[in-house]
């Protein structure tokens, strides 16, 4: 086992670290999650929200994270094993690796709608369409029940096939290539969005705050995006820093991530929202948003399938590397810790993720058995989805900061965000560790706590 560790891939360069690290963050639940659950929880009030929770919780966790992953050059749960070795914070990486496989089952399957789509714009399916018919083509291609099961394992295919080629040739080449065409792209879309009737509409929505539409579900909402969109809580940031280069700014690189993946989310609220108002659409719609809106963008511009085809081929690039990192997770935890190769490792864990994703997927029929089945009055799919992004991520990220706050060394931990005395952010650190002891975690817990109705924040 030792010798094997010895043979770890790393990225090539600090460029591509942050790429991939990046490309992990930037995924759905920008182009996707975070429009329509700002649509859901008040437009710019949840906005605003959110920006607190990335900054003061965010940014200290992922930078844990990044410590923890490049400390231990090892997996999720080998990572803490190494650091604290016979305790029990291991469970942390085990958790991580929990909430990687639920996201992955509705994630997949959201991804796998996105593929479709790609095809239906190519065909011309969005020609001159009706607010009536783009609805209607969303509904049959989530409740269909074969098609978006072949699309979710197409992507998975995809993922996998990535994977196997390993951490440079896989993972690095395809993010370092991709996610500059996703900002070209997405650009397009804002420019064509803002010429649109509602747009100054649409632009109040997502930016003017009202703070009387603050409340504690929406402030549980943000937090759980939060971590949902820059991967936190999940393992995936731990095991990319495990690749990470020995002279790679963590601080400056996690800064960049959440700056970065933050101005994706307003590009795409952006292109999302003067199409809402433009159009007579619900900001509110829930999960369909992205696919009900984006088509009638475009429908009636001249090449506007082309534009639409872009918009969500975009898409599916945001999916896929976002992916590669989750799935990332279980794969280094099955070849590392269980001694399996890479190649078997990403072909078992596709497996048990097209097996349980089958399950988000077909809960989307409500007319159907899997989808008239409710567990905690949620179907498979909002199951996966709370469980994940409301419980796992926000508990495993506060376990994180108390674990690099009360347990690890101080002086270790400043020893690796200096790269070893080697950057002069001494006073910066001594900043970020008062804030990850003790207002990261105070903000944590009371989130989490009036979550599960043991207080409420009024």
């Amino acid at each position: 086992m030792e010798s094997h560790h010895k043979v770890r891939e790393k990225f090539s360069s600090g460029l591509a670290v942050f790429f991939a690290t990046l490309g992990s963050a930037v995924g759905l639940g920008n182009i996707w999650k975070f429009p329509y659950l700002t649509g859901e929880n008040g437009g710019g009030a949840f906005l605003f929200v959110y920006l607190i929770c990335v900054f003061f919780i965010g940014l200290p966790v992922m930078i844990a994270e990044f410590y923890v992953g490049r400390k231990a050059r090892q997996n999720a749960v080998g990572a803490f094993d190494k650091l604290a070795p016979g305790s029990p914070w291991k469970v942390i990486g085990f958790m991580g690796v929990l909430a990687s496989y639920l996201i992955m089952f509705f994630y997949s399957c959201v991804a796998g709608w996105v593929y479709a789509y790609i095809f239906k714009a190519l065909r011309g399916d969005f020609t001159a369409i009706t607010t009536e018919g783009v609805q209607s083509i969303f509904g049959q291609a989530v409740v269909s029940p074969l098609p978006p099961l072949v699309w979710q394992w197409i992507v998975l295919a995809v993922v996998a096939i990535i994977l196997i080629c390993g951490v440079q040739k896989g993972i690095e080449r395809i993010t370092k290539t991709l996610l500059p065409v996703l900002f070209l792209l997405i650009i397009i879309c804002d420019i064509r969005s803002l010429t649109l009737s509602g747009a100054r509409e649409g632009l109040d929505f997502l930016f003017r705050v009202d703070f009387s539409k603050i409340t504690p579900p929406v402030i549980l909402t943000a937090l759980g995006l939060a971590f949902f969109k820059l991967s936190l809580g999940m393992g995936c940031m731990i095991t990319y820093a495990s690749y990470f280069t020995e002279n790679n700014n963590m601080i400056a690189n996690s800064a960049r991530v959440a700056l970065s993946d933050t101005i994706v989310s307003l590009l795409a609220g952006i292109a999302i929202f003067p199409a809402v108002f433009s159009f007579g659409m619900q900001p509110g719609a829930g999960p369909g948003l992205l696919f009900m809106t984006i088509p009638m963008v475009f429908s009636q511009l001249p090449f506007g399938n082309i534009l639409l085809t872009a918009f969500f081929i975009l898409s599916s690039i945001a999916a896929t590397t976002a992916m590669l990192s989750l799935v990332e997770v279980p794969v280094v935890y099955w070849s590392e810790q269980r001694g399996l190769s890479r190649t078997k490792s990403v072909i078992l864990n596709t497996i048990i993720i097209a097996a349980f994703g089958v399950l988000a997927t077909l809960s989307a029929d409500k007319t159907s058995l899997l989808g008239n089945i409710q567990i905690f009055g949620k179907g498979f799919f909002d199951l996966f989805d709370y469980i994940s992004s409301n419980i796992l991520l926000p508990v495993g990220g506060l376990l994180i900061v108390m674990f690099v706050g009360y347990v690890v060394k101080q002086d270790d931990y400043i020893r690796e965000l200096t790269n070893h005395g080697t950057l002069n952010n001494k006073p910066l650190i001594q900043s970020l560790i008062f804030v990850t002891k003790y207002i990261t975690p105070i903000l944590l817990v009371l989130v989490f706590l009036n979550s599960v109705g043991l207080i409420k924040l009024n």
